[in-house]
């Protein structure tokens, strides 16, 4: 009898700590996960410059969204609700942007969002740095990481994009970033799109950052990563729980 009392309760705090932790489950998924593949630190450390994913193996094109650099460091990549687009540098103030999934990514974040939460920026997020503390703050319950994008006006912003130069060994960050070209934008409408996490630096964050974002204006002439921004009238978008 008492080895039966033992494995009766035994059984009994199982079945509550599965219940506990389902319930926790529960709470904290909302949306589905965002898939990587690859990582920032191999390619800037261990010069992994070639294609870990091929773009037009993504079927789930529904509300997808995605980013991350052109192989060999070629170009910046972008996917905004199902098109994606290739940026190139064509010269220190021109760029080409094409709207293609025949390309391939070292690394890249990907995932599916298909609602929206619409939220305005107080009067004082104005930088990346305030965007960070307002988007952390404001997705504590969220399941991390996570999609969002800004619309609007943007004041200013420095955007770059990768154009590491054919044959280059990359070892460390600095000679991953040869070649980079940066673009200014003034006074312009755009779309942000963005992925936050508190533990993915090196993998597809900075390792001073928990955001990742790329920029493309209205008319879709030009597109990169976002270094720098002065925000204007934006509205910003959280994936709807």
């Amino acid at each position: 009898m008492k080895h039966l009392t033992i494995g009766l309760l035994t059984i009994g705090l199982i079945s509550c700590n599965s219940t506990s932790k389902e319930k926790t489950t529960e709470q904290t998924e909302s949306y589905s996960d965002i898939k990587i593949v690859g990582a920032m630190k191999n390619v800037m450390w261990k010069g992994e410059l070639a294609g870990s994913i091929e773009l037009d193996t993504v079927s789930d094109i529904t509300g997808l969204y995605g980013l991350g650099p052109v192989s060999y460091l070629t170009g910046e990549l972008l996917i905004n609700n199902g098109k994606s687009y290739v940026s190139k540098v064509t010269s220190d103030s021109t760029m080409i942007v094409e709207r293609t999934f025949n390309t391939t990514a070292p690394f890249f974040v990907y995932g599916n969002v298909t609602q929206w939460h619409q939220i305005d920026l107080p009067a004082d997020v104005k930088t990346i740095q305030g965007l960070e503390r307002f988007i952390d703050d404001r997705t504590r319950e969220f399941k991390r990481p996570f999609a969002f994008k800004l619309m609007g006006q943007v004041s200013s912003a420095i955007i770059h994009i990768q154009n590491l130069p054919e044959g280059t060994k990359v070892s460390s960050p600095a000679e991953a970033h040869q070649g980079q070209t940066n673009y200014n934008i003034e006074n312009e409408d755009a779309e942000i799109i963005g992925f936050f996490s508190t533990e993915h630096k090196g993998v597809f964050t900075h390792h001073d950052s928990f955001l990742h974002m790329h920029l493309i204006t209205k008319d879709e002439s030009k597109m990169g990563h976002l270094d720098e921004l002065e925000i204007g009238a934006m509205k910003l978008y959280l994936p709807k729980k």
